[in-house]
């Protein structure tokens, strides 16, 4: 097997992602809405990707569906295996990664990844482990970032003070409607999309990003490596404030943001 030449950027990734598990509580009411544009059934066969806390797993669950959750920062299974425990939830939590899927072909009824596969460093790659999991006929659909809104401006900010490595594409490329449709090419049908809305309540921009600073992995990641250069990280953190700035109203950041659906051809 052709050793992983993103190995060491996935080890960063799942480092900086174990402590997002806060940020969890402003993305149920998200998981809820994807599960139904998903349109899950009883009786399906359900896989979360990138499940993290395992907000939509659980959603699934409770519609009756039989769900899997993967994830690649085994910190956050360790808090998705407590969020289903409380309600018994039978769902079977898995350490992996979306580029090397640990499941046969043709496995699920539906795919789904509420933003997390957008991260995977070869959308390529990501596609087709999603696409040969779900069967023929089965639905995937996922919720992510636009790059013009303001995760997509903040991960572009990230990007520009902390370049990635070569080859790594730009996780906000996944919010463009037309990215999407070329990334998914013929091997699907039926794309629809539909947009909706995150709130997160903050004092202001700052305490935005005072947050985010604690518990999104790319911003971490970054402040661990600016910090060692006072004055480009006072920068950093000055675009970040005027990025959330554009989108605070009423104590809150909106978040808009971007579900995307369609049937395996």
């Amino acid at each position: 097997m052709t050793a992983d030449p993103f190995a060491q950027f996935k080890a960063v990734q799942r480092e900086s992602w174990a402590l997002f598990s806060p940020l969890a509580a402003y993305t149920t009411l998200a998981a809820s809405a994807l599960v139904d544009f998903a349109e899950v059934r009883a009786g399906q066969s359900v896989l979360d990707v990138a499940c993290g806390t395992g907000v939509v797993a659980i959603t699934a669950w409770r519609r009756g569906a039989k769900v899997r959750g993967l994830d690649l920062a085994p910190a956050l299974l360790v808090d998705a295996r407590k969020n289903a425990a409380i309600i018994n939830a039978d769902i079977e939590f898995t350490e992996g990664d979306v580029e090397a899927l640990p499941y046969p072909d043709a496995s699920f009824d539906v795919v789904l990844s509420q933003f997390g596969h957008m991260f995977a460093p070869r959308p390529d790659v990501a596609v087709a482990q999603l696409l040969r999991v779900l069967k023929p006929g089965g639905r995937i659909a996922f919720s992510t970032w636009p790059p013009e809104l303001v995760i997509g401006r903040v991960f572009a900010t990230v990007a520009k003070y902390m370049p990635p490595p070569p080859g790594v594409a730009p996780p906000p490329a996944w919010g463009d409607p037309n990215v999407i449709r070329e990334r998914l090419g013929n091997a699907v049908k039926d794309i629809a999309f539909d947009r909706n809305e995150i709130f997160m309540p903050c004092l202001s921009p700052q305490h935005f990003r005072a947050n985010v600073e604690l518990t999104a992995g790319p911003v971490i990641k970054a402040i661990q490596t600016l910090s060692s250069d006072p004055p480009k990280l006072a920068a950093f953190r000055a675009e970040l404030d005027a990025v959330a700035s554009q989108f605070f109203v009423g104590n809150r950041v909106r978040q808009p943001y971007l579900m995307t659906r369609a049937t395996k051809a």
